[in-house]
């Protein structure tokens, strides 16, 4: 099964949370921005999160088709993460998430 297949769950709301749900996936959308990210970049973003987990929340991303990987043959090797199309739909989520924390919390 295809992970952008609507079949997930039926309801957008819930498509939308199995996408973009969790700790991590919009803290790593909203450091990524329109930028491109290296993995260490994003570390440093995000301290509280472990290697481990972001390495699987990016994994995870880019087989959503949230992020783009592209891996450079170098040594050392050099990894940029950037937003695909459909990512570039959260940001405005984001936005939405920031405006309620500064206004409502």
């Amino acid at each position: 099964m295809q992970k952008n297949d609507n079949s997930l769950h039926p309801c957008p709301v819930g498509r939308s949370i199995k996408v973009l749900g969790g700790k991590w996936r919009l803290r790593i959308i909203n450091e990524v921005g329109l930028e491109k990210r290296r993995f260490g970049e994003l570390k440093r973003l995000i301290p509280d999160i472990s290697e481990k987990m972001l390495i699987q929340e990016l994994k995870t991303l880019v087989e959503y088709d949230i992020l783009n990987k592209k891996s450079y043959p170098q040594i050392p090797p050099k990894v940029e993460y950037f937003l695909t199309e459909k990512g570039r739909l959260a940001l405005p989520v984001i936005e939405s998430f920031k405006k309620f924390g500064e206004e409502a919390l």
